[in-house]
């Protein structure tokens, strides 16, 4: 099987990559330097070589409060990335089965986060431009298949995590800033300070359970969206005190700030649909506890704190 992947050098992209070597698939993944999705030709190498799988995981965007600062960049350079890729699909590659990601910000904070509400409703206003962006990528899809007959898949996960995460200056998603902040307080002395009141609930998934499920899911299903999290949600001191725990720092020690920004008080994802398709889905996950741990060891080796 011959594999395309966008975005293949990120968190998830490295992790399908190694996977899909692994079970014998013949990829192709360039970086950005090699193809500049902002530029439709930067595609056109690839149009003579066919495809099975196209895998769209690029996305302009970044965790934290980058949505707020940046809401126009977000609709210009998404918009680009969406439209050349699907574009290029339809163009040389419509014998491909497209694979792409949703985003759990596509959701209204107002209504259950189940598939079928995933273009319903309001998404919270900060994450607005990215949640639209992402909802356009699954209406393209959607009317592609009904006027080209594409063979396409959505996936929305909750937030991924597990060892080898991004060590460029970029924002991180909440948990790696928790472990990075709560070691960086053990390490060298400095105080731990957390965004909101620690109330604000959130889920996470570790990194090999989705691409494990994203793979199977891609040979298995068509023209659908599917949740793909762990289907349950903690609060953020929960998930602090695990780490406290395991690297033996005070947890009274923790400052709270709520003047910064928290976004939604609670996201948890509906896995009804996927422990549907896949009875043994959620018994076959990494535990919290052990997929923490797996992270905070790989903090310290890495020195990513």
């Amino acid at each position: 099987m011959k594999v395309f992947i966008t975005g293949g050098g990120g968190f998830l992209g490295s992790f399908l990559c190694k996977k899909l070597k692994e079970l014998g698939y013949e990829i192709t993944s360039p970086n950005s330097k090699e193809c500049d999705l902002f530029l439709s030709e930067s595609l056109f190498k690839y149009n003579y070589e066919k495809f099975d799988y196209i895998f769209h995981l690029a996305a302009w965007t970044q965790a934290g409060d980058f949505c707020i600062h940046h809401p126009g960049e977000q609709w210009i350079k998404n918009q680009k990335i969406n439209t050349n890729v699907i574009d290029w699909w339809f163009s040389y590659q419509r014998k491909a089965k497209f694979i792409f990601m949703g985003t759990s910000c596509s959701y209204s904070p107002t209504l259950d986060l189940v598939e079928e509400n995933y273009m319903k409703g309001e998404p919270i206003e900060s994450l607005y431009t990215y949640a639209m962006t992402k909802r356009m990528l699954y209406q393209g899809a959607f009317s592609l298949e009904k006027q080209f007959g594409m063979n396409w898949l959505c996936l929305v996960p909750s937030t991924l995590y597990g060892p080898n995460y991004h060590t460029d200056g970029r924002q991180m998603h909440f948990i790696f800033d928790l472990i990075r902040k709560i070691i960086r307080a053990k390490e060298f002395g400095v105080d731990v300070f957390l965004w909101g009141d620690g109330t604000q609930k959130r889920e996470i998934i570790h990194v090999d359970d989705f691409v494990e499920t994203m793979i199977l899911l891609s040979k298995t299903i068509s023209n659908d969206i599917i949740n793909i999290g762990y289907g349950e949600e903690f609060e953020i001191s929960k998930f602090a005190k695990i780490i406290c725990n395991k690297i033996d720092y005070d947890y009274n020690k923790i400052k709270f700030d709520t003047s910064k920004y928290v976004g939604a008080k609670s996201k948890c994802l509906s896995i009804k649909k996927i422990e549907t398709i896949l009875p043994n889905y959620k018994s076959k996950l990494v535990d919290l506890e052990s997929g923490i741990s797996e992270t905070i060891d790989w903090f310290y080796k890495a020195k990513a704190y």
